[in-house]
């Protein structure tokens, strides 16, 4: 499953309204940790694809989006179930610390 460039709208229809687990990645193409992880975000949304839905936020671009959802640092990674944040990560430097990061909070 390909990640889903979030805005307002399509948070709401996945996140909020959705009955399967968000990950959502809020980034801006200017930071340097989320350039580095972010060849990754397409090997995960596909390894993870039978269990979570992935999307990205550009803060730059939806900024109030962020602000609503007391992001401070990017980038940060929330696993939304139900509505609700289960989970964040914030500046993982590693692929494999996003894929414990997902085990943890959905469990094996």
């Amino acid at each position: 499953m390909a990640i889903i460039e979030m805005n307002p709208e399509l948070f709401k229809q996945h996140v909020k309204e959705g009955d399967r687990p968000v990950m959502v990645e809020f980034w801006a193409p200017w930071c340097v940790y989320c350039r580095r992880i972010g060849p990754s975000m397409g090997k995960i949304a596909e390894q993870f694809a039978d269990r979570l839905t992935v999307g990205q936020v550009n803060i730059d671009d939806h900024g109030t989006l962020a602000e609503e959802e007391k992001i401070e640092v990017i980038p940060t990674f929330v696993i939304y179930q139900n509505g609700k944040a289960i989970g964040s990560l914030v500046a993982p430097d590693s692929k494999a610390k996003v894929e414990a990061f997902i085990e943890e909070t959905l469990g094996r």
